[in-house]
């Protein structure tokens, strides 16, 4: 506790990188979890938002993410969290072995809408920060709803007329400004995990429907597999990574395509095949993804504390195809 000692400064609101300047996101990063390294391969440099209800398991996924990836340091911001919340985060979901190399910014939800902002900001500058030092950094918020209402507050506050969903249009340029500023430079990397408050239909919230617009991936969380155990609770089907096809090899591609192929033709005829309707020899491909849909989810399923490694990872997945 107390004042920060130090003699360095670097600006809380920056650009982002020269468009001209940024180097393209070509390799994949591995983060320690099957489902992600495997058919949703993010890329250094890449910006991802992970989308869920309340509840749905995003701080218990930033914290396997924070302790797995092989990035050389974490800054985490958790804006408008549950005072009760940031010490759960700490103890649990980081634990000692992820805060070893993470830096936190906090404001929770009592705080003022400026401070709430203000941490968003601030967690950008210390990534940008390591990033310019040649750093490859994973900067992951949770969430930018809560940022996205601050600034709402904000604008009110200004006198700005609501807009969609009683969203200020501030909103809506102040989003891409944070968000752009994430990415690869010249020297070094900043790849971004940010979670997105999604409840109901995606086309009813403007915030939901903008960062997937910004944004270069989207990871989906349902609570329909998290009630039947299935963790991380990522549904792949509607989960996308928007530079998959440049960051993995052509033999990476061709087993992640075959798994969601198969895991795909399951979930389409699953109700026929526990009613017993279906009759095994109708469909060669129906056939193989039921003799494999065990393998399959044993594979998108991992233990909070689970590690694991990118060549086991992808040894797992060729051994599915």
């Amino acid at each position: 506790h107390g004042p920060l000692m130090t003699t360095e400064t670097y600006p809380v609101i920056a650009r982002p990188p020269d468009p001209l300047v940024r180097e393209r996101v070509l390799h994949p990063l591995a983060v320690g979890i099957r489902a992600l390294d495997g058919v949703l391969t993010v890329g250094r440099g890449q910006r991802v938002g992970i989308f869920a209800s309340a509840g749905g398991g995003k701080s218990t996924l930033l914290g396997m993410l924070a302790r797995n990836t092989t990035a050389d340091i974490n800054v985490i911001a958790l804006i408008g969290e549950r005072g009760r919340e940031v010490n759960d985060f700490i103890e649990e979901s980081l634990g000692e072995e992820g805060m070893k190399r993470s830096v936190l910014v906090v404001a929770t939800s009592d705080e003022p809408s400026l401070v709430r902002l203000k941490c968003a900001y601030v967690a950008t500058a210390i990534a940008e920060y390591f990033r310019d030092k040649g750093k490859n950094v994973m900067l992951m918020m949770d969430s930018v709803t809560r940022f996205a209402r601050a600034q709402r507050e904000v604008g009110l506050a200004t006198g700005e007329p609501p807009a969609r969903a009683g969203f200020t249009p501030s909103v809506f340029s102040e989003l891409p400004k944070l968000l752009e500023r994430a990415g690869n430079s010249d020297v070094g990397s900043i790849t971004a995990l940010y979670t997105v408050l999604a409840e109901g239909e995606d086309s009813e919230d403007p915030v939901v429907e903008e960062t997937r617009s910004i944004l270069d991936g989207h990871v989906v969380l349902t609570k329909k597999l998290a009630q039947v155990g299935h963790y991380p609770a990522i549904d792949v089907m509607n989960s996308k990574s928007r530079v998959f096809g440049d960051v993995t090899e052509k033999d990476h591609q061709s087993a992640a395509s075959k798994l969601l192929k198969l895991y795909a033709t399951y979930q389409q005829k699953r109700d026929r095949i526990e009613m017993n309707v279906y009759k095994k020899g109708s469909d060669a491909v129906t056939d193989e993804a039921i003799d494999k849909i065990d393998q399959i989810n044993e594979f998108l399923r991992q233990g909070v504390h689970e590690k694991i490694n990118w060549d086991e990872t992808l040894e797992r997945l060729k051994a599915i195809e």
